[in-house]
């Protein structure tokens, strides 16, 4: 283990860490530090290993089978943390938030209706749009002085009056780990409503929040309810993946509509794991994510020392939440993807910023949902490498 600090998860040492069998640790050769993915190196929640070791004893691999027991889990959680309150009548599972955003986008659209997005924004959201079968209209973020990003409103004002049929909003936002305020959230939603456009909101970041910002549920703010709906998991706080499993919610009958609208197989086709990890996570796992947030706080700071004193050149702008940093790398001159340069030169493997859009060229995603050796190791060859 790497980490002393009681206070703080300790993560596994990095040859125990390649044992595992996950997209992160099997896409890149041995001598490579793989920060790319967004999968965490902390020890599943106890809860979370005790609901699954359980399973495996009672031979309970069947079909899922969510019942209310993952609506109410939820809806506990949500008020707990954030003082939202969730109807666990209008819920629905999903697959994971993917399958759950692109099966809403097919009740609200008509193919080549058109659906806007926020570039820099997680690389799926092109390709679910493009799988419903609409056109991406895209209205980036813009970036404030200081470095901060925001939703441009004015720009997507203008978008809306183009009547799209929906917008897919990232709350928390990632890669910018931007947690989006209640008042950009509401002028959103004065915008839907007067023209008319479906806000899906994908908030499965959105445990991730951390100390000095707030998450704000997008259907918590005003006319939030009446003009979206939003998708969330314990798959990015909880590293659980691959055991597929989410939640859509609505908070008006109108909404509910939509969601009612989706084949009804879809409930089948969660994974039965998932259920039962997720309802573990949400329902006694408050403990251990408190402590996730502060080790995630830990790191955050560990990383902006680390680039002031060894990478100067490369700036950024601390996420709110994610274990997600969005590094702008345009100084370094090593082209539009210096992720390239940092695979080859530094053996450390990062998401490039153009897969987030065009205005990502020139930056790196790094994923700090680690240890505080692999992050000082990382940086130290990144800087060797420019050297």
């Amino acid at each position: 283990m790497s980490e002393l600090d009681g206070s703080l998860l300790p993560v596994d040492d990095i040859d125990v860490l390649r044992r595992r069998r996950s997209a992160k640790w099997r896409s890149y050769a041995d001598d490579v530090l793989p920060l790319p993915v967004a999968e965490t190196d902390f020890a599943l929640a106890p809860a979370v290993q005790d609901a699954l070791m359980q399973a495996v004893r009672r031979s309970d691999t069947g079909y899922a089978f969510p019942g209310s027991e993952l609506a109410e889990a939820m809806a506990g959680f949500a008020a707990r943390r954030w003082g939202w309150q969730i109807d666990p009548a209008r819920t629905a599972p999903a697959t994971d938030v993917g399958v759950g955003c692109v099966e809403l986008l097919r009740a609200v659209c008509e193919p080549g209706d058109t659906v806007v997005i926020n570039p820099p924004v997680y690389p799926p959201f092109f390709h679910w749009v493009e799988e419903a079968g609409a056109t991406a209209v895209e209205v980036p973020l813009r970036q404030a002085p200081d470095g901060a990003w925001r939703l441009d409103l004015e720009a997507l004002a203008e978008a809306f009056a183009r009547r799209p049929r929906a917008y897919v909003l990232c709350n928390p936002q990632n890669p910018v780990g931007r947690a989006h305020s209640p008042d950009e959230l509401a002028e959103v939603a004065r915008l839907a409503d007067e023209h008319g456009v479906v806000v899906i909101s994908d908030e499965i970041h959105a445990p991730l929040v951390l100390p000095g910002a707030r998450f704000t549920p997008f259907l918590t703010v005003p006319g939030g309810a009446e003009v979206g709906l939003s998708l969330v998991s314990t798959s990015k706080a909880w590293n659980l993946a691959g055991l597929k499993c989410a939640l859509i919610v609505a908070a008006s009958a109108r909404m509910q509509k939509l969601v009612e609208q989706m084949p009804e197989d879809t409930r089948w086709r969660i994974g039965h794991f998932g259920v039962l990890a997720s309802v573990a996570a949400l329902t006694d796992s408050d403990d251990w994510l408190d402590a996730l947030v502060v080790t995630l706080d830990r790191r955050r700071e560990q990383l902006g020392a680390l680039l002031a004193e060894q990478l100067p050149q490369v700036r950024w702008s601390p996420p709110e939440a994610t274990y997600l940093a969005w590094l702008d790398c345009r100084e370094l001159g090593s082209g539009d993807v210096p992720r390239d340069h940092f695979l080859d030169h530094a053996k450390v493997a990062l998401e490039p910023g153009p897969r987030f859009g065009e205005i990502g060229s020139g930056w790196v995603r790094f994923n700090f949902g680690t240890s505080d050796e692999i992050i000082s190791k990382a940086v130290r060859r990144m800087a060797a490498a420019l050297a």
